[in-house]
């Protein structure tokens, strides 16, 4: 069976190499100011149930989203990449999100409720 890098290209991943990625989603619960970030940005915790537990990120959503409004709200994260030190805080977990048309960050959720820690298919 060939190898699946030899046909894929430079900038293509194989199936393989997405599934090491563990997606999950989370409700966030505490958001906090990160004035010490270089680009405006949030410190997160966010629930990722019983099994994983509790993990913080930081985010660069400060543009579309108070912290208000983001208490309760699920998002989906990526939860097995290295922790990663930005500035004086250790982020855990990367949240996912997409830029809109100007550039500001637009969080990746799912459209229905589902559990805290459901796997990204």
């Amino acid at each position: 069976m060939a190898d699946d890098r030899a046909t894929a290209g430079p900038d293509l991943a194989s199936f393989d190499q997405f599934l090491t990625l563990d997606i999950r989603c989370g409700t966030i619960l505490e958001v906090l100011p990160f004035p010490q970030a270089r680009k405006p940005a949030f410190k997160l915790v966010i629930d990722f149930g019983p099994e994983i537990g509790q993990k913080k990120s930081s985010a660069q959503i400060t543009t579309l989203y108070a912290p208000k409004t983001l208490i309760g709200r699920q998002v989906m994260a990526v939860v097995n990449l290295p922790p990663r030190q930005i500035g004086p805080f250790m982020s855990e977990v990367l949240t996912l999100g997409v830029s809109d048309a100007a550039g500001a960050i637009v969080l990746v959720a799912p459209d229905q409720p589902t559990p805290d820690g459901s796997r990204l298919h």
